[in-house]
């Protein structure tokens, strides 16, 4: 140690010191008269800086001397390794364990070989000892030099030519030096890498502790003193802990950063040099957003911290070296002096040396020295914290000495003593960490160089120039913030010598729009200021050539403030700036000739010297860099893009920095190109994008190793700009540059491929048509190309492949993209199944299917047919059990299946035809070929969110036609037309419905009633197409299916046609309310074209004019509305009925008495309502008169209520003859002679309709019927001629019984006048068959 004596004395006195020579540097004060000749006082003020420049070189020699004294441990360490080896007490590594960490009983590898030798009854002992002998020398020579050792073993034969078989002999072997293990797996060569992958993947981690993991990893080796080789390991030892514990992080990224985190916290605890240990607060504070952005628990990083805290991870051969030098020496290899500092945000840095016990401590050792002794004393000081006290009461003095110096004297060596001054200064201001004074010292020399008014130059500014080159190399680890002066100046000189070279400028190459727009305009000024000028501007010239941009040259001769970012920033005050000298013209040229001095090769050893810098550096550089790059590119007239270029430099010489500083770097530079990406210079912006493409392509050169989101962090730029520019060339370009990296690096992308796909999504929606082109025929490479590349890390890249592919199925430029985007997913669904994602065990699956080679269109081959399936549905019994014992496996499946299958079921709904069709075929053609992998469990998630959506299209649109209008709503007709769906969609969709479910009956059995109502819902719809669809699905269901119901399967079916039933009559009902509430009825205008006060018989009629400008127009389109619904309903009530009489008709033999019983419940139901709605008489005459007015056909009600009772007398009938015992167990005979009544009921009060009132006198004759109710009349025959038939047709004992209530209505139909000829002779053969023969017996 080098001691630096100091005088006892106070502070005080060395500011003394220090101001008196100041004083004398500055000279007398002006006006003050002196004794000194010029040539003295000149003397004494050199003199005077020298000794402020020696004080402050002093202090910056002991500082270093000091501060250096830790770097002789890393020495010790090496040198303490063999005998660290050979006196291990306490081994951390069981020589037992094997490869794949359990504990077996074999010995060391040495002693494995040796057993397999003695196996062998040849093996002699000299060939034992022979083998020991040669396997002891590979050792040995690999401890010296491990890669002549591998190679020796190897060829002897000892090891085999494997990563594997390496990995192997290091973990097990005895013997061998741990720190030469970690060097070599540290390496970055081919074979060691493999053989390191190899080792780490030999560990177990599963179910392990994060804790125990790294103290279980690190026990068998030294982390190497390289920090690339430490970041190679321990991202390889977090790959492997996340593989082996999938849930415990988000990434392998946490794993990395908290491994780190722990090795620190390990040296912090266990050090006993270090003072302030880390509390477990700061521990949890200092890994806050290490997990993607989120914080771990609390409770588990206090866990971990504990776990460490009573338990140091040791590694081997740390046992012997003392504490202090093993503590330092591991903080030194590591590199955690500043590589933590990047991930540990400090809250607050205490400054070095502002410690109050130490100022105490040292001012109680000045009192008892002086007390003791009254001699002047000194004293050794070893602590470089007293530096700082001394510094801070000298620095003003000497940078007002140096500055003042600096700016009046020209003398050459008065000028070479303040520069080295400040360089000293700023060494040792920013080596303590006083940032105040070390920013104040730079910005000094950064004035001083005057490269912002290089007019006035002179050699001292050159040489200041030099001192910023010199310090920035020199002192780069501790310039932080004060970077940015130092790159401000190289930016300067760069545009100095550009200008001296007559090099165009930036400008030039990057013109926005807006500038060449006013370019015009701008051409007169040009001229004047160049006339003002003198003429100079155009012909200055430089060594033949010709200086160009006049506007530039004049503002740098003309000069700035050393503020100003840009020389060009006072380019719009040329014209009041004042005019350009040839003097000042030929001084300028001449400065120029001086900065000649100053090569190319300095200027860029800065840059090139950046990936010397230290983790906390190369950060701060980096921000500074970026700064100045913003200032130079913001510039309005002028962006320059020297800082631009010197960014993409910088990134590729840091590029294979330790992952933990390139992140942070990066988090910087990213930040960085979106903001000048998204620059309104296009120029710029496009220049910044292509920059950082070649970027990309470098990173992508690095492997990553698997759950790592590094590549997706670099990427992110793209997806950002992409998202975010108003550029179309920028967003174009972003997609050519996707498209290049990825035939380029399509092999190494692994984690990148998630911005990929969020770029190209983004792209997919853009609203330029080449855009979305152009990112199409990208995606269509990937997918037809590179697809298995996309999921060969990281699986979950296959679902943003999938919803990038959706969104270009709604592509609005061109079909045929969306079209190929549907293809794409089906491939995709296809490379699902293959098991390209998910592990499939082929032993759940039959032995058939296991043939298959993946050919899954043949599903006869892997699915029963339907009538074994549902006799006994082993096969999907036996797939739905084994996946219940892989349930995990299921929900893995989930994800991935259910975003393809989700975007296609969204898909259906697009307003473009051929894409509805396309997604529903191909939908349900995925479900139909590779349902067979789906669990029972999954299914029912399929058909709660897949399919049964599908259909909400059509059942909305019903939903929308029968409430889309209110109560006074304005439509003559429902618009049916509205819906997305038509006739034809709806056709496609319910047969692929019935074929899914029909194919997988087996395992979609339960949803049989969801079906059957999806498919009825169909019937409901106004659309014709769409109700004949739903009655041909319902009948092929029924057809292929019939066989296989159940008893409540049928009365699930039959219920859901009488639900669909049901659920329309009461939207009918409020339309007869709104009709209550309308007045059709118009005065002095006969109602009838018989009245009782009128014999004459004469109607009072008024003109088609007249009769519309006395209704309402709201009314009237309320009416008409009315009656199309009405119109509807009938047709829809109908529908049902002829579904469900067919159904019954097709299957009958197959129906239980229950089944039977819905049927009827369906018949009396629709008889009932199509009764009460005939009845609603006060209804018929409004529809009537709105109808006439509006010149549209009257509703069918006496249509429906005869279908009505023609059926239920039909189904009747049938059931009373066909089946007695159903019949008398329903009571089926009542019910018929019931029906019977009623129709004779409602024929006889149609035919005395007219007379309402009993006459007041004797009616002498009776009036033939009206021509309305002859044509009622003649629509009932037919239906009163069945009942007729019916009743002759029972059994007479039957008829017996009912005939005493049937006879007065019958006696009432001889009376009654009949408008068709086919009621008498019916009749006449009742009477004759079945009243005769009982009145003959009577």
């Amino acid at each position: 140690m080098i001691a630096m004596l100091i005088l006892l004395t106070y502070l005080k006195d060395i500011c003394r010191t220090v101001n008196g020579l100041l004083k004398t540097a500055l000279g007398p004060p002006p006006g003050s008269s002196t004794t000194l000749s010029p040539v003295h006082d000149l003397t004494f003020r050199v003199e005077s800086v020298k000794c402020l420049v020696i004080i402050i070189k002093s202090m910056g020699v002991w500082m270093d001397q000091q501060l250096r004294i830790g770097g002789e441990i890393g020495v010790l360490r090496n040198n303490n390794n063999a005998s660290d080896n050979n006196n291990n007490d306490s081994p951390l590594v069981d020589s037992s364990t094997s490869l794949g960490g359990d504990e077996v009983t074999l010995p060391d590898f040495d002693l494995h070989q040796e057993a397999a030798i003695s196996e062998h009854s040849t093996a002699t002992l000299e060939q034992r000892r022979a083998y020991k002998l040669e396997l002891q020398k590979g050792i040995s020579l690999f401890n010296r030099k491990p890669w002549k050792g591998i190679e020796f073993l190897i060829s002897n034969k000892k090891i085999d030519v494997t990563p594997e078989a390496v990995a192997l002999f290091l973990k097990n072997t005895s013997g061998l030096n741990e720190t030469v293990i970690g060097d070599y797996l540290g390496e970055r060569e081919d074979f060691a890498l493999r053989v390191m992958h190899a080792y780490v993947d030999s560990f177990i981690f599963d179910g392990m502790d994060f804790g125990e993991a790294i103290r279980f990893f690190l026990r068998g080796f030294r982390l190497p003193g390289e920090a690339q080789k430490i970041d190679r390991i321990m991202e390889k030892f977090a790959e492997r802990y996340c593989k082996c514990n999938p849930t415990s992080f988000s990434s392998a990224d946490t794993a990395y950063v908290l491994a780190y985190s722990v090795i620190m916290l390990n040296t912090d605890a266990h050090n006993s040099m270090v003072k302030d240990k880390m509390s477990k607060t700061d521990f949890v504070r200092n890994n806050r957003g290490i997990d993607d952005g989120k914080d771990l628990a609390e409770d588990y990083l206090g866990a971990l911290y504990d776990q460490i805290v009573k338990n140091e991870i040791k590694m081997k051969a740390e046992t012997s070296v003392p504490q202090n030098k093993q503590t330092n020496s591991v903080n030194r290899l590591l590199g955690l002096d500043g590589i933590l500092n990047l991930v540990w945000k400090q809250a607050e840095e205490k400054p070095l040396g502002a410690n109050g016990d130490l100022i105490r401590h040292i001012q109680d050792q000045f009192k008892e020295k002086s007390g003791k002794s009254g001699s002047c004393s000194y004293y050794d000081v070893a602590d470089v914290a007293i530096l700082r006290f001394m510094v801070e009461v000298c620095w003003g003095p000497m940078l007002a000495a140096f500055s003042v110096t600096l700016d009046q004297s020209d003398d050459k060596a008065a000028t070479n003593h303040c520069l080295q001054g400040f360089r000293h200064a700023v060494h040792v201001t920013a080596v303590m960490g006083m940032q105040t004074q070390r920013d104040a010292f730079v910005t000094s020399v950064a004035k001083f160089t005057y490269l912002h008014c290089a007019a006035d130059m002179k050699q001292k500014n050159v040489d200041a120039v030099k001192a910023i080159i010199a310090i920035a190399i020199e002192d780069g680890n501790y310039l932080q913030d004060a970077w940015e002066h130092i790159l401000t100046c190289l930016s300067r000189f760069e545009h100095l010598q550009l200008l001296g070279e007559g090099a165009p400028s930036d400008a030039s190459f990057f013109t926005s729009g807006s500038n060449t727009t006013s370019e015009t305009t701008t051409t007169s000024e040009d001229k004047s200021s160049s006339l003002r000028s003198g003429g100079f501007t155009t012909n200055l010239k430089k060594k033949g050539t010709t200086l160009q941009n006049p506007h530039v040259v004049m503002a740098v001769v003309r000069g700035s403030s050393y503020d100003s970012t840009s020389f060009a920033n006072n380019n719009n005050n040329a014209t009041s700036a004042g005019l350009v000298t040839p003097d000042q013209i030929n001084n300028f040229i001449s400065n120029l000739n001086l900065l000649e001095q100053i090569g190319n090769f300095e200027l860029n050893h800065i840059f090139a010297h950046s990936q010397r810098l230290d983790s906390e550096a190369i950060v701060a550089f980096v921000k500074a860099l970026c700064k100045v790059s913003m200032s130079e590119l913001q510039s309005p007239t002028d962006p320059r893009v020297f800082s631009l270029t010197k960014i993409v430099e910088v990134a590729h010489y840091n590029m294979n920095r330790i992952r933990l500083v390139w992140s942070r770097i990066w988090s910087v530079l990213s930040d960085f190109f979106v903001s000048v990406g998204l620059s309104e210079n296009l120029s710029v912006a496009i220049f910044v994008m292509d920059s950082l493409r070649q970027l990309s392509m470098k990173f992508l050169e690095r492997e990553e190793l698997a759950n790592y989101n590094f590549q997706n962090e670099f990427l992110r730029p793209f997806v950002i700009v992409m998202q975010k520019s108003n550029s179309v060339e920028i967003r174009e370009l972003i997609v050519r540059c996707l498209s290049q990296m990825i035939l380029s690096r399509v092999h190494n992308i692994k984690s990148g491929w998630k911005s990929v796909f969020m770029a190209l999504t983004a792209a997919a929606a853009d609203e330029r048509k080449n855009v979305v082109l152009l990112a199409f025929e990208t995606m269509e490479k990937i997918v037809r190309e590179y697809f298995p590349y996309i999921t060969e890390t990281e699986t979950l890249t296959f679902t943003d492949c999938v919803r990038c592919l959706i969104t270009f199925t709604n592509s609005r430029f061109n079909s045929d993209v969306s079209l190929n985007a549907i293809a794409f997913l089906r491939f995709c669904a296809v490379k699902l199944s293959e098991g390209g994602l998910i592990c499939c065990n082929k032993e759940n699956v039959p032995a058939a299917a296991a043939d298959d080679d993946h050919d899954h269109h043949d599903l006869s081959i892997i699915i029963p047919s339907v009538k074994e399936a549902a006799a006994d549905g082993q096969t999907l019994l036996l797939l739905d059990n084994n996946n219940n014992n892989n349930k995990d496996e299921n929900e893995n499946a989930s994800s991935y299946w259910i975003p393809l299958l989700s975007g296609l079921s969204l898909l259906t709904s697009d307003p473009r035809l051929a894409i509805r069709k396309s997604a529903l075929e191909v939908l349900f053609n995925i479900l139909k070929d590779h349902g067979h992998l789906f669990s029972r469990s999954f299914w029912i998630t399929v058909i709660g969110t897949v399919i049964f959506p599908v259909f909400e299209n059509v059942n909305n649109n019903n939903n929308n036609n029968n409430n889309d209008k209110k109560e006074k709503g304005a439509a003559a007709t429902p618009n049916t037309s509205s819906s997305s769906w038509d006739s034809e969609t709806c056709s496609v969709a319910t047969r692929c419905l019935i074929d899914l479910y029909v194919n997988f009956f087996g395992v979609m059995r339960s949803h049989l009633g969801a079906v059957v109502s999806l498919v009825a819902g169909l019937l409901k719809n106004p659309a014709h197409g769409c109700a004949t669809t739903g009655v041909s699905g319902l009948m092929r269901l029924v057809g292929d299916l019939g066989s296989l119901l159940t008893e409540d399967e049928w009365s699930c079916i039959f219920l859901s046609l009488k639900q669909t039933s049901a659920s329309m009559i009461s939207g009918l009902l409020k339309l007869i309310r709104i009709m209550d509430r309308i007045d059709i009825d118009m005065p002095n205008v006969a109602h009838s074209s018989f009245d009782d006060n009128d014999d004459d018989g004469d109607t009072f009629t008024t003109s088609n004019a007249t009769i519309e400008d006395y209704y309402d127009d709201d009314n009237l389109q309320t009416a008409g509305y009315v009656v199309s619904r009405i119109k509807t309903h009938i047709s829809t009530q109908l529908l049902i009925m002829q579904v469900t009489t067919d159904v019954y008709n097709m299957q009958q033999h197959l129906l239980k008495a229950s089944s039977v019983k819905i049927v009827l419940e369906i018949f009396s139901q629709t008889v009932y309502h199509a009764h009460e709605l005939s009845m609603e008489m006060g209804l018929h005459l409004k529809l009537q008169r709105a109808c006439s007015i509006l010149e549209i056909s009257d509703p069918p009600v006496v249509h429906f209520e005869n279908e009505s009772y023609q059926n239920i007398l039909n189904l009747l009938h049938h059931l009373l003859t066909s089946d007695p015992s159903m019949s008398e167990e329903m009571g089926i005979e009542a019910q018929l002679f019931t029906i019977c009544k009623q129709v004779i009921q409602i024929y006889l009060n149609c035919s005395r309709l007219e007379h309402k009132k009993p006459p007041p006198v004797a009616v002498r004759w009776i009036l033939p019927l009206n021509s309305a109710v002859k044509e009622e009349l003649g629509a009932r025959t037919s239906l009163l001629v069945s009942a007729l038939r019916v009743l002759s047709e029972v059994d007479k004992g039957c008829f017996r019984r009912y005939l005493s209530t049937l006879f007065p209505l019958l006696v009432d139909l001889v009376r009654c006048e009949h408008s068709s000829r086919e009621v008498q002779p019916v009749l006449t053969n009742l009477f004759q068959t079945c009243i005769g023969p009982i009145i003959m017996e009577v």
